[in-house]
């Protein structure tokens, strides 16, 4: 087994973790005052395929898959194409990062004539780092077994195959650290970059969706405040402080508050257990 698979492994609990392993997650602690939902967050990947192999991955790839504890989704993938993914796809693209897709990548969508769902296990929090490392790992190998087009269904993200790659790529080199490899805040960028989506507009606020699949609380910008680039930027500043420093510390400094109220339903893969940061005009 090669290095960075057994790395994960150990970090999501899947082999006895040495005490090295112990502080690998960056830190996300709970205010005090605020009654934390028992809801886990869960991954739903989603794979375009150019025909039926793709509900048959390669041994390899399978293997992987059962390695993380992830699992097919056999009720809903498909040997045909589904017609709403052009549109789905479409909303989902990620605007924020330039040239996250390509012209090459839309034709792959419409031209799709499988689809593949791949779960995660339900996560604990201090393991959703490297449960979404072992996605994104997930998902580079079913890009090289020819999977044409992804998305991230729990928060509704897609990026280009090319943009993918990159993005897993910085998760690797990102887990190399002075005593091996480790869960660092490096990692957590990359997870919450390929998995989250933001910002999306609401009526009020520029807001964030997927950060509990990196184990963070959302962030809601005032729309107020400037540009949904500029929120962008903000929400992208306070997340890697959340990951690096603790979301108390960076929520004090910072002079912000948590609070448990949103739209979503536990149920919705999109309802966020920890809680949003609602930042003011």
């Amino acid at each position: 087994m090669d290095p960075t698979r057994r790395h994960v492994l150990k970090a999501i609990g899947l082999f006895a973790a040495s005490p090295a392993f112990a502080n690998d997650q960056p830190r996300v602690r709970r205010e005090t005052n605020m009654q934390p939902s028992s809801a886990r967050p869960r991954h739903v990947l989603c794979f375009l395929g150019k025909d039926e192999s793709l509900l048959h991955p390669p041994e390899a790839v399978a293997r992987t898959i059962a390695d993380f504890n992830f699992e097919i989704d056999r009720t809903y993938s498909q040997a045909k194409p589904d017609p709403h993914m052009e549109r789905s796809f479409g909303v989902c693209w990620d605007r924020v990062f330039p040239n996250a897709w390509s012209a090459a990548d839309e034709a792959a969508v419409v031209n799709h004539k499988a689809v593949l769902y791949v779960l995660s296990p339900p996560m604990e929090q201090q393991k959703t780092v490297a449960c979404s490392a072992a996605a994104l790992r997930i998902v580079e190998e079913m890009i090289e077994a020819g999977a044409t087009a992804v998305k991230g269904e729990s928060a509704g993200v897609a990026h280009g195959l090319a943009r993918w790659r990159s993005l897993a790529d910085q998760a690797r080199k990102g887990a190399s650290s002075g005593q091996g490899l480790a869960v660092t805040p490096a990692v957590a960028k990359a997870c919450r970059l390929a998995f989250a989506k933001r910002p999306l507009g609401g009526d009020t606020y520029n807001e964030s969706v997927g950060f509990h699949l990196v184990g963070l609380p959302e962030i809601y910008v005032a729309k107020a405040r400037g540009s949904d680039r500029n929120a962008a930027k903000l929400m992208d500043e306070i997340a890697d402080a959340m990951a690096e420093r603790g979301v108390d510390a960076t929520l004090r400094d910072r002079k912000l508050a948590l609070s448990r109220e949103q739209d979503y339903a536990e149920g919705d893969f999109k309802f966020n257990p920890y809680g949003i940061v609602r930042i003011e005009a």
